[in-house]
Parts: structure tokens; C-alpha cells; sequence
């Protein structure tokens, strides 16, 4: 009670304290990793693996700010933890209380759960505990998350609690013992129904995730109520395999804007059995509720697979609201699905099935239906308190973590661009006003409001380093970077799926000495396409690029930076100086190079296979090894 410790791997470690109270505990600036993602692409050693810690891994690999173990009828409240990596974290914790806490801005979990069982879990905010996201370039979220729930965790209420802009808002897993996928803990262990089950997910607010507002697989009998669901990366609800879960009553808006192929929008589902998606409000999602039931023969010899993927039911939607979506339904493969009553209006496409899905539809009125009543402590309303923050774009990843809009920063610290660099002024309020600029480049503008941004041009052609120093709330803040500025021939192919750049390379060459799909000329390498395409000529999926310019430059040593997604070559003066032809998202590769005085060819080839695409070239004076 009353106690605030910072600095330390875990603050505060509770073990075999069965009754024990923690209160008025501040826990911020705790152990955090030290980041390696940048705003242009993810680095994988940032990825979360959460699905080990009967052996306390999460203690030894990624800490928190309190951890609970081997303890019941528990209370903890009015705990705060940020600028760190973890909240709070219980452990075989069961029957005990978790309220009016705030465990946000944190890089890992807000609240992580493992093996607990029957808690309350009210009206805490575990906003922005994220990683691996960069606007409108990628979002991994690396198993990040407002909520995690992994191996088997049953009969939770969460209810009233902000968990928006977490990497996943919820994020709930069956887990590595339940699926059989690490040995069974005794010979008779029955994998029948084991996951996270019959937990009540209600009026929470789980948006603006990089990933899922809810996630939750491999389990049975999970009701989700009255959930806020909007502006999520990829989908509302992702609940892979999941059986007898109740979707009720809940908001799905504007979901789907970074989905990954065909999962995206409100709900989607695959492998379910017995599902009931009702009484919900569908707004603008790019697909509203999407089932599909691949075969997968190798999942189905897991000891889960056959004890609990069999005789699968039909899902029920019924009594749903769809306003403005892309798509209404969308049902795949082996599926079966009824529905009852759904309105739409503004649908663009109600209704795409493929052969082997069935559909019954029934006219039936609507049932009245109440939202279950449940337990809920606490005195804060979290839930909307961060409103001015609402959407993904104010999810900004610093090197340790997510910024936390209480402190004057300039973001980028160091830019490497093309032509032109935005660099953002963020503070909680006032003013800035650039007083001084170093290099060939233009600043503008040179004061505003925070938060705000500013834009560094290039004046002329060439390898153009540049600093930037300004003025924010009183605080003194400078920025460097470099603009490589050129002009770019830029050819666009289309390559066949027998074409596989990386298995034929004689074919590649073949391609690239015809005419292309599309030429541009541009003055710089700077596409981030997404799930985009370089235009409707060119298409999102299986092109080719090849650029090529002339840059001059003194003498000296030159690093050369790409970010790729796919395969990606580079030449300088016909040296090749990268080659990384392999499917990967986004990634950087780097190489140092030595060069004379005068002017010199660069050569870019890129190829993209489906999904994400991406591409960027920059240039810097090298400094001492």
C-alpha cells in the first residue's frame, strides 16, 4: 500500500499470498526491451512469445511491473504502471480482484493472465501497450496487448475496462498444453473442451488495435457483450476455432482498414462450431462477419483436433444491423451458416459465398434479448476518458515504447528519406519554432501549434544531410537525417505465378527486357503501397519493379538503406551491393560502399508476391566504423 518502485525487472512479486490487498501502488518505469522497429519497418527480434511460463519465462524474458503467482482472493487496485513493458501479471490467481487500475503506455501487456480462474476484472485502463506499428505501414503488433490470456483461463468477467490501441485490445490463446502441442501434464490429461472457456467479455472498449480488437481461439463458451469495436487494424473479433461463443450486442465500426488478404472487417472466424453473432451494429467494416472452413488435415491429428474438431454446427447470425459495409457476409469452403433477420442498407455487396458454402436463410421475428447481468467494481470510468486519442494514427512508437503525449519530443529523432521528411512536434499543448536549420533543405513551417508537424524538402539533386534544431513548451529538441534526392526512371512488370522471381531468375531477366506494365518518373524510392498496388495497371499482387537513376556525390563512404517487402537487389555503378530475393515483410538491408568523386548509377530491382508490398531506398554519408 501506498508504495512506488521503479527500476527494477519486476517491481512488485507476490508469491503464495492467498487474501493478499495491493493498493495505491505506483509501478511505472520498470523494465522495458530497448526496441528495434523503426516507422519504416518492423525488426522480428521485437516479437512477444508469450505461450511459455509454467517455468516463470515471463519473469525471466520480459518482467513486469507486478507480478502475482500461486495466489487466491486477491485484490489489487488503484495500480498505476506505465513507461514499461508489463502491468500487472497474475498467475494460477483465481477468485480475486482486479479493478480501477491503470497499467498504460507500456510496450508489452497491460494485464497478462495465466491459469486464472473466476476473477473480476473491472474498470481498469490498459490503453497503448503496443509495439510494432508504424501509421499506415505496417501493423504486426508482436503479440502485444491491452489484455492477454494465454493457457487456459476460465469463467473471467471483464467488464468496463479500456483496452483500445493495444497491439491486440484482447488477446486470448487456448495455449500450448491445451492444443497438445507440449507434452500432457499426466497420462490421462482429456484434451475435451480445454481453452480459455466461458469467460464474459462486456462493455469493454477494445479499439484501435493494430491487429484485433478481440482475439480468441481454440475455446468454448466465450461471451462477447457490448464490446466498443471500432477503427481496428485487421478485424473486430478474430476467433479462430472457436465453439459456442455468444457475439451479442456489440459495436463494430470501420474495422478492416489494414486487414491481411481476406481476414478483415467485423468478425471472422475460422473452423467454429455453434457460434451466434446477434443483435450487433455493423458500420463501415470492410467485410461485416466472415466464416470459412479450410481443410486442415495436420491440425486435425492434434490431440485438441481430435478430441474437439468433430461434427462441427452451423453458426447463426441473426438480427444484426450492417450499414455501409463493403461486404455484408462472406462465407467460404465447407461452412454452414443460418441466418435470421440481418438488416442491411448501403451494403455494397450483401452476400459472396463460394460453392461448397451453405446458407439457410429463415424469416423469423425478432426475440427479445437481454444482455446478461454482472458483476462490476470500482469508481473510475475509464472507458472513453482517452477520446481525444481515438484512432490508430495517434499510436506513436518510440524506441522504448509508445509516446505517451505528456512530454515535448520530436519524432523521428534521425530521418532517412527521399526528397521530402516529415518529422513530428509532439507535446501536450503550446507551441513550436524552429530556430535553426543546417543543409540544402527547406523547413516548413517554421512554427506551429502542438502537436504539430514539419516537412524538410530538398533544395537541390544529391545526398543532402541536414539538422534541424526548435523549440517546444520551453524544452530544446533537434532532429538529423539525410535526403537523397534524384531523378528516377521507374518501370513496373507483371509476373505470373509459374514466374516465381526467386525460382527463375532466366525468366526475370526475360520480363524486364520487354516494355513494362507502367513507367513513372519520380524523384524518389518511396513507396509504401500496403495492401495497395502502384496503380490499377499494375495490381497489388505479383509485380515487379525496376529503378534506376544517376546521383552525384564527393568522395567518401556511403551507407545505402532499402526497406523491401518482397525480394529486393541493388547496384551501384554495377556492383551489386544488396541481394535479399526471398519473400519477407517488411525489412531493411543495409551496405557501406566506397566512391570517388563524380557521378554514379544506382539500380533498384524489387519484386512483390501478395499481400503487403513496400519499397524505399536511402543514402547517407557513412561515418567511422
Amino acid at each position: 500500500k501506498n508504495v512506488k518502485v521503479r527500476g527494477y525487472k519486476v517491481g512488485i512479486h507476490a508469491n503464495q499470498c492467498p487474501g493478499l490487498l495491493i493498493e495505491d501502488v505506483d509501478a511505472s518505469g520498470n523494465y522495458q526491451k530497448h526496441l528495434l522497429s523503426t516507422p519504416e519497418a518492423e525488426d522480428g527480434s521485437d516479437w512477444i512469445f508469450g505461450h511459455e511460463n509454467d517455468k516463470k519465462e515471463w519473469i525471466a524474458n520480459y518482467g513486469a511491473a507486478l507480478y502475482v503467482e500461486l495466489s487466491d482472493k486477491v485484490t489489487i487496485r488503484r495500480v498505476k504502471a506505465q513507461h514499461g513493458q508489463n502491468g500487472i501479471c497474475i498467475d494460477h490467481v483465481n477468485d480475486s480482484k482486479v479493478y480501477d487500475n491503470d497499467c498504460s503506455f507500456l510496450s508489452g501487456w497491460g494485464l497478462a493472465m495465466w491459469r486464472s480462474n473466476r476473477n473480476v476484472i473491472t474498470r481498469n485502463a490498459f490503453d497503448f501497450c503496443v509495439r510494432g506499428y508504424s501509421h499506415g505501414v505496417y501493423n504486426r503488433g508482436q503479440d502485444s496487448a491491452g489484455i492477454f490470456m494465454f493457457e487456459q483461463n476460465c469463467d473471467n468477467v471483464l467488464a468496463e475496462n479500456s483496452a483500445t490501441h493495444g497491439g491486440d485490445c484482447f488477446f486470448g490463446f487456448a495455449g500450448l498444453e491445451a492444443l497438445g502441442d507440449k507434452p500432457a501434464p499426466s497420462s490421462d490429461f482429456d484434451y475435451k473442451r480445454r481453452g480459455n472457456n466461458d469467460n464474459l467479455l462486456i462493455n469493454n472498449d477494445f479499439s484501435y488495435a493494430p491487429a484485433h480488437g478481440i482475439e480468441m481461439t481454440f475455446s468454448f463458451g466465450n461471451r462477447f457483450i457490448g464490446n466498443r469495436l471500432v477503427g481496428n487494424a485487421i478485424c473486430g473479433v478474430w476467433g479462430g476455432y472457436s465453439q459456442d461463443t455468444l457475439i451479442a450486442g456489440n459495436l463494430f465500426e470501420e474495422n478492416g482498414g489494414m486487414g491481411y488478404g481476406l481476414e478483415r472487417g467485423g468478425v471472422n472466424i475460422e473452423h467454429g462450431s455453434a457460434n451466434v453473432i446477434q443483435h450487433n451494429s455493423f458500420k463501415n467494416n470492410r467485410c461485416g462477419v466472415h466464416l470459412w472452413c479450410a481443410p486442415n488435415p495436420a491440425f486435425m491429428e492434434k490431440p485438441w483436433g481430435k478430441a474437439n474438431h468433430r461434427d462441427l454446427k452451423p453458426a447463426t447470425i441473426a438480427w444484426n444491423t450492417f450499414d455501409g459495409d463493403e461486404v455484408g457476409f462472406h462465407f467460404r469452403d465447407a461452412i454452414e451458416t443460418t441466418l435470421i433477420g440481418n438488416r442491411m442498407t448501403g451494403v455494397k455487396r450483401e452476400i459472396v459465398a463460394d460453392e461448397k458454402a451453405k446458407t439457410t436463410k429463415l424469416d423469423q421475428p425478432g426475440e427479445k434479448w437481454e444482455p446478461p447481468k454482472y458483476p462490476v467494481l470500482g469508481d473510475t470510468r475509464p472507458v472513453g476518458a482517452r477520446k481525444k486519442l481515438a484512432g490508430r494514427q495517434n499510436i506513436v512508437m518510440t524506441e522504448w515504447g509508445p509516446y505517451d503525449f505528456t512530454d515535448f519530443i520530436l519524432y523521428p529523432r534521425k530521418v532517412l528519406a527521399g526528397e521530402k521528411a516529415t518529422v513530428q512536434v509532439l507535446g501536450p499543448s503550446g507551441g513550436f519554432k524552429v530556430t535553426r536549420v543546417t543543409g540544402s533543405v527547406r523547413v516548413s513551417p517554421m512554427e506551429g501549434k502542438l502537436p504539430g508537424t514539419i516537412t524538410v524538402s530538398a533544395v537541390q539533386k544529391g545526398v543532402l544531410p541536414f539538422s534541424v534544431e526548435l523549440d517546444a513548451g520551453g524544452k530544446r529538441l533537434s532532429a538529423v537525417g539525410t535526403l537523397v534526392s534524384a531523378d528516377w526512371d521507374v518501370r513496373f512488370y507483371k509476373w505470373d505465378p509459374a514466374d516465381d522471381p526467386r525460382e527463375h531468375q532466366d525468366r526475370w531477366e526475360a520480363m524486364i527486357a520487354k516494355s513494362p506494365v507502367e513507367t513513372q518518373k519520380l524523384s524518389a524510392i518511396d513507396f509504401k503501397w500496403g495492401g495497395g498496388a502502384p496503380s490499377a495497371k499494375v495490381g497489388p499482387d505479383r509485380f515487379g519493379t525496376v529503378a534506376t537513376t544517376t546521383i552525384e556525390l564527393p568522395t567518401g563512404k556511403y551507407k545505402i538503406w532499402t526497406v523491401s517487402d518482397d525480394g529486393i537487389r541493388v547496384w551501384v555503378d554495377d556492383q551489386r551491393i544488396i541481394d535479399d530475393w526471398t519473400w519477407h515483410p517488411p525489412k531493411e538491408n543495409s551496405a557501406t560502399v566506397e566512391l570517388e568523386a563524380g557521378v554514379h548509377k544506382v539500380r533498384v530491382e524489387h519484386f512483390e508476391i501478395d499481400g503487403l508490398a513496400q519499397l524505399q531506398f536511402r543514402m547517407e554519408p557513412a561515418g567511422p566504423d
